[in-house]
């Protein structure tokens, strides 16, 4: 094959991608790990932890978590040319930046916000629902996300999903 010849398409296509991910990032993330547990939490009117370094461990997970879900939505839209709802799909598989340790980084990170929260305001009832959110989330992973990519990448995927880990990261990236 020749050179790839640049067209309109492709930057349009990126444009979308990037407003579509954007949104996304509100309906699901923003709503699963922001306003979910603000209900929970009796909008965040709780006081803070008062068990000693829960708070700062709770911010820490929380800006730690949101860069990495932030760095994972732009993977999709700049990388793959699409978003993470399954209504608009990548173009190729992502395994660039994050996922090069973790299959599911979204999903990791969007349980870490919801525990960072947890220990910010010692709220059992976000411990709660961090492990419904898990379950839901694995067993949409499992169900749906994994035979839907298998189906749609073939071999790419099957490589990538036995050398690189669902849930816990690997220490060092994937070079496949």
């Amino acid at each position: 094959m020749g050179p790839k010849i640049a067209t309109k398409e492709a930057p349009m296509r990126t444009r979308q991608a990037i407003a579509g991910s954007a949104l996304f990032f509100i309906a699901a993330p923003g709503v699963v790990a922001g306003l979910l547990p603000w209900l929970l939490t009796d909008r965040y009117r709780l006081p803070w932890s008062t068990l000693p370094g829960l708070v700062p461990v709770g911010w820490v997970l929380i800006v730690v978590a949101t860069a990495l879900l932030l760095h994972a939505f732009a993977r999709f839209a700049l990388e793959g040319r699409g978003t993470p709802a399954p209504v608009a799909p990548t173009d190729r598989l992502v395994v660039g930046g994050i996922y090069r340790h973790v299959r599911n980084p979204m999903y990791v990170a969007v349980l870490t916000i919801i525990l960072g929260q947890a220990l910010l305001f010692s709220s059992a009832a976000l411990v709660a629902y961090a492990a419904i959110a898990a379950v839901a989330m694995v067993s949409f992973v499992k169900f749906h996300e994994e035979p839907t990519l298998a189906r749609r990448y073939g071999a790419e995927y099957e490589a990538y999903r036995h050398a690189v880990p669902g849930w816990l990261p690997r220490l060092t990236p994937w070079r496949g």
